[in-house]
């Protein structure tokens, strides 16, 4: 798909940092015109396509507005369509794994917030935390295989880098409000790699207008951890 710089998006989200992340990442990276509606919610469920979000509608003057829906759908629509993503099929496929990887991270975090009892929280958060090293593992070993420079592939922003700071982002900054010490679990197992890769997409100068919005997560990661008395 040759990429449409006219085009007009519209991202529907929840007002909060989520699995919508990589989405707004995208979208800024992708020098296009967008802005986000945060749909009242549950009034406006039955009119999205699932009832579920994220939604994206991509505007065209003189047709039908294109609408999708599901986080990782949407992604792969824009980073096909503004070449964040390899038009060779193995290529891509080395970087949609990490995203899913990721997905699947996201699922264990959550299941261990929402047990319903102590001993399956403490199951499910070992299971997370077991995961999350190994992610990480394979997270610095890519990084590493392309140099240390501060990308997962190539010397350009990609699909890897945008969801793989999404991830950290979703994580350590959206859900500190319902695990406080997600940052003192997170951060620690962050290798020296990884945070070059979310510094060096955080300051990307494609990415800047969004991510000076919020919370840094480089400022985050990088924050020295107090010694210990």
């Amino acid at each position: 798909m040759a990429a449409n710089k006219n085009l007009q998006y519209t991202l529907r989200y929840f007002d909060r940092i989520g699995v919508a992340e990589g989405s707004k990442l995208l979208l800024s990276a992708a020098n296009v015109e967008w802005t986000e509606e945060h749909p009242e919610w549950p009034l406006e469920k039955p009119n999205q396509p699932f009832g579920r979000m994220p939604v994206l509608i991509e505007k065209h003057s003189n047709d039908k507005d294109f609408v999708i829906c599901e986080s990782g759908n949407i992604e792969r629509y824009l980073a096909r369509a503004y070449g964040f993503i390899p038009s060779d099929i193995r290529q891509a496929a080395l970087q949609e794994q990490l995203r899913d990887q990721a997905s699947d991270m996201f699922a264990a975090f959550i299941s261990q917030l929402v047990a319903k009892s102590e001993e399956d929280r403490k199951e499910n958060f070992a299971k997370f935390d077991g995961l999350l090293d190994k992610l990480v593992e394979v997270q610095t070993k890519q990084i590493n295989a392309n140099g240390n420079i501060g990308h997962m592939f190539g010397d350009r922003l990609s699909y890897a880098d945008i969801v793989t700071y999404a991830f950290y982002k979703i994580i350590v900054v959206g859900m500190v409000k319902r695990q406080a010490n997600i940052v003192n679990i997170v951060k620690p197992k962050l290798t020296p790699q990884l945070i070059k890769l979310i510094t060096t997409v955080e300051a990307n100068p494609l990415l800047a207008s969004y991510t000076a919005r919020g919370d840094s997560l480089a400022a985050i990661v990088t924050k020295p951890t107090p010694a210990r008395l």
